[in-house]
């Protein structure tokens, strides 16, 4: 008798699994770099991280090397979305690309404005300019099946795309000097690794020393490490299978599985507490109003719910995209605030952006003010939205 393989999961529906439990363990991560950073262990957590291994302290191969597999698996995403998913179509594109772009431009205006257009703090313009989605999604899941799968799929869609925006600013606008030989190396691999899938190479072997050979070119180059895993996720084979599961053979899809779990349970909360930790001690209100934090928080808070919200309701008003089916207008409201999450990409991009030590407290106070009262009155409205649905 004949036995039928598993029909191989949907990617979008693992992904959005792993990043709603993965987003719950980086709030726990976040939650225990801060007490951490202000307990006894405090020196502890500080010195470790700033200890050497190889080349490169132990922060920063946690920021440019293992950040760069989270990249990897954001590449292998937006192209899987783009080619055979949720994106494939621009009448689909549309309303992300829309809400999106909305919802980087005016958070970052609004830090400009808060910060006084202060010179030594405009380079932190892109900072709440991002979305964390695991953070984001990890919220919506507490609602369980009081949120209808039309916001989580178009908090995913937007997500995505926002995603896009932050690897082409961390390219461009923190890129401060290329060097040409590194430069030229990494495109010669990128290729290299492109003729191989034009030629119909599907094996991963020879397309992962080449991904590691992309990140030292790139690393090299001046341009950000981790751009290398998005430039490597371009060049992974997909197999397109329109409107029915994946295909099993599918090099991108079996690459993409096996990434999930490593980032959404390791890397990213990882990364999330390495980063998170402030010292508190002896920060006053004054520190926690300086223009530099209340920029970021208002960049996140206020930003990101007046631009993506404004711009849905105006697509749907001039009838340029539709309305997420079976969601109010309250519920898209508490999604958009949810988008105000920056965590780990504006947390990212803030150490970019800000070297200094006293300026990257300030960044991780005002990321973290700006995400967590997001994520709270996101909820609270998403929750009151779906209370009000069900009566």
């Amino acid at each position: 008798m004949n036995e039928s393989r598993p029909t191989p999961r949907s990617a979008l529906r693992e992904f959005l699994e792993s990043e709603a439990a993965g987003g719950i363990l980086l709030m726990a991560a976040a939650a225990l770099a801060m007490l951490v950073a202000n307990s006894p262990l405090a020196t502890l957590y500080f010195d470790v991280f700033h200890l050497m291994a190889g080349p490169l302290s132990l922060h920063a191969w946690i920021n440019d090397g293992l950040m760069a597999l989270f990249f990897l698996l954001v590449g292998l995403e937006i192209k899987r979305e783009f080619v055979d998913g949720h994106l494939s179509t621009w009448a689909d594109r549309r309303l992300p690309m829309i809400a999106a772009a909305a919802g980087m431009i005016v958070p970052a205006l609004v830090y400009l404005v808060v910060t006084g257009g202060e010179p030594a703090l405009a380079r932190g313009w892109a900072i709440p300019a991002a979305t964390d989605i695991a953070f984001a999604i990890g919220v919506l899941a507490l609602l369980g099946s009081r949120a209808p799968a039309s916001l989580k799929l178009f908090l995913t869609t937007v997500a995505i795309v926002d995603d896009m925006g932050a690897v082409a600013i961390i390219a461009l606008a923190y890129t401060s000097a290329i060097h040409g030989a590194a430069l030229l190396a990494a495109i010669a691999i990128v290729a290299l690794m492109y003729t191989l899938n034009r030629s119909g190479v599907r094996q991963l072997r020879w397309y992962l020393p080449l991904a590691a050979l992309l990140w030292v070119a790139v690393y090299l180059s001046g341009v950000h490490a981790t751009i290398a895993g998005v430039l490597a996720a371009i060049t992974i084979p997909l197999r397109p299978t329109p409107g029915a599961p994946e295909a099993e053979d599918s090099t991108l899809h079996r690459l993409e599985h096996a990434l999930h779990k490593p980032v959404a349970f390791g890397i990213v909360p990882l990364f999330g507490f390495a980063n998170a930790g402030v010292s508190l001690s002896g920060v006053g209100p004054d520190a926690l109003l300086a223009p530099l934090p209340l920029g970021i928080a208002a960049g996140l808070f206020v930003g990101k719910q007046l631009g993506i919200f404004t711009s849905v309701w105006l697509a749907v008003k001039l009838r340029l995209a539709d309305k997420p089916a079976h969601a109010s207008w309250q519920q898209i409201y508490g999604v958009s605030l949810l988008c105000g999450i920056g965590f780990t990409m504006s947390l990212f991009i803030g150490g970019l952006a800000f070297e200094d030590h006293s300026m990257s407290d300030g960044v991780k106070m005002g990321v973290l003010m700006g995400s967590v009262v997001a994520a709270l009155c996101g909820y609270v409205i998403l929750r009151l939205g779906a209370s009000r649905a069900r009566s």
